[in-house]
Formats: structure tokens, C-alpha cells, sequence
């Protein structure tokens, strides 16, 4: 199994792993101070945004971003409308194939950012209905905020 693979099946986990038994405004509310108090307790500035299909439901942007964060965040998050998948499945499975979304599916990088930092809102017994999506971060690390926010969140959940 290559790096890409195994990656993969590590994201694909976590997303059976990271889902709710119910999805509710305060839950929104709930997780993306959550994801905020993370993020400002390590010093870092992002832009959080959930999303309850079209209705917003959080939003906050720290004092560092700007307006291109919301537009990274609301590009990561159509890539979850779009495939299913976290935004982060996308990049390394572009990564792997060695072709751009454009190329391989045809869709324009200005509407669509396949990189880490949206993740989908599951309900069991509902599927999909919304997104969490993070812009700020180097690297990986706005897909590993909201997972561990969402992994603590569940944890007491149960």
C-alpha cells in the first residue's frame, strides 16, 4: 500500500468514525467556538465556518485573517457538497493521480479548493447535511483542528 493509499484509508475511517446522532444549530454553535477557543489557545488565527446545507450557521474569522480565508473556506467546503468526501481526501487523491481537479473533473479551481480544511457534517441515518470548514492553517493542519475538535465533541457526546 503506498503512502497515498494508506492516507486515504485513514481519511475514509475517520470520516465513519467522526459522525453525529443528531445536528442541531447549537451543536454548530457548540463546535465552532470549540474549534475557535483550539485555535486562539495555540496562537492561531483561522476563519471557521459550518454550514447546515445553504443555511450559515457559524462563522467566525480571528483577528489575522482576511476575506481570502472566507473564500478559501467556502471553496474547501464545495468540494465537500460536491464528492462526499472531506476536502482533504481530495488533495491527496488529486496528489496521487498527479492531475489537478480541473484535468480530472473538470471543474474550476476558482469555485473549487480540493486542500485540507473541510469536513462534512454527517448524521447517522441521514448522511450528509452540511460542512465545517477551517482556512488558516499550514500543511494539514485545518483538517487535524476540526478532527480533533469533532473526535472531543463526540467523545462526550457518548
Amino acid at each position: 500500500m503506498t503512502k497515498e493509499e494508506s492516507l486515504l484509508a485513514e481519511l475514509l475511517q475517520e470520516e465513519e468514525e467522526l459522525q453525529f446522532a443528531s445536528f442541531s444549530n447549537d451543536t454548530a454553535l457548540h463546535i465552532g467556538m470549540a474549534i475557535v477557543k483550539r485555535a486562539q489557545s495555540d496562537g492561531k488565527a483561522v476563519t471557521v465556518d459550518i454550514n447546515r446545507g445553504r443555511q450559515q450557521l457559524f462563522h467566525y474569522a480571528c483577528s489575522g485573517t482576511s476575506a481570502d480565508n472566507d473564500d478559501w473556506a467556502a471553496r474547501k467546503a464545495r468540494i465537500v457538497e460536491r464528492f462526499g468526501r472531506s476536502s482533504y481526501y481530495l488533495e491527496v487523491e488529486l496528489s496521487a493521480s498527479g492531475r489537478t481537479i480541473a484535468e480530472r473533473y473538470f471543474l474550476d479551481p476558482a469555485e473549487y479548493a480540493p486542500y485540507n480544511g473541510a469536513f462534512p457534517i454527517r448524521v447517522r441515518g441521514a448522511g450528509i447535511i452540511g460542512t465545517i470548514a477551517v482556512s488558516g492553517l499550514p500543511g494539514d493542519q485545518d483538517h487535524r483542528l476540526i478532527a480533533s475538535v469533532l473526535r472531543a465533541y463526540l467523545a462526550g457526546e457518548r
